[in-house]
């Protein structure tokens, strides 16, 4: 199986979880294909990620602000602000495990969806959620966890591909905005990458302008997927 025989369908329209005036809808990989860890890496290296088990691209009418983006980790240069993120941070600890459901975990996910996303379709989420989000049994996905003194910080969700890692989301103590444990999730992405010589992190999609998309773009450089191919960013914005 490959990507040139493989069937693709378009999902029916549904409310945008971007822009409340537009509805959206994906493209996803016939349903009666098995998935697998070889194909996943090939749709992510088209523009897919996944939810769960779920894989999908956006696909919408009138509207093309979703835009894949993936993190060039052989040119990759911290910025002033990176490293001061990794130095407030020096003082946590890093261990790396499979994926898998835990009270704990499920604690801090809990806390951290409900202070960022109290007002969405994701507030208070059961046990389920977690697993039927975070969670896939086709894929191998790591748990990049950061701890101070044996207290849960943060959890990054990245699944291993082929050339790379995909982040697949990142949850932390909401408490501790100075700390930037989102910049830090991606951080250690790209420190994993480089320690196994992994060419790429895809970050999923970037919305220019959008307050919480466009943070993507400050990791550099950043190539963006656009008629089928990858480019740099500074060759898409230019013409934007």
């Amino acid at each position: 199986m490959n990507n040139h025989n493989l069937s693709l369908y378009l999902t029916t329209e549904h409310q945008c979880g971007y822009f409340a005036d537009r509805n959206s809808a994906n493209i996803i990989p016939d349903p009666n294909i098995q998935m697998n860890a070889y194909l996943y890496s090939q749709l992510v290296n088209k523009g897919f990620r996944r939810s769960g088990n779920f894989v999908y691209r956006p696909h919408c009418p009138n509207c093309q602000a979703c835009i894949p983006c993936r993190i060039d980790i052989r040119n990759f240069k911290l910025n002033r602000s990176q490293r001061r993120c990794l130095k407030n941070n020096r003082d946590l600890s890093t261990h790396i495990t499979s994926a898998r459901y835990s009270d704990e975990y499920f604690d801090l996910y809990r806390r951290y969806i409900n202070s960022r996303h109290h007002d969405s379709s994701m507030a208070n989420p059961e046990s389920d959620d977690f697993k039927q989000f975070l969670l896939c049994h086709w894929k191998k996905t790591l748990f990049i966890e950061s701890r101070i003194n044996g207290q849960l910080m943060s959890i990054t969700v990245a699944d291993h591909l082929n050339d790379g890692l995909s982040a697949v989301y990142s949850f932390f103590d909401p408490g501790k905005n100075q700390r930037s444990l989102g910049v830090h999730a991606i951080l250690q992405q790209i420190w994993f990458c480089q320690v196994y010589r992994l060419p790429y992190v895809y970050l999923g999609y970037w919305i220019k302008n959008h307050p919480k998309m466009d943070y993507k773009i400050n990791f550099k450089p950043i190539e963006l997927f656009q008629h089928n191919h990858w480019i740099s960013n500074n060759t898409l914005i230019s013409s934007s």
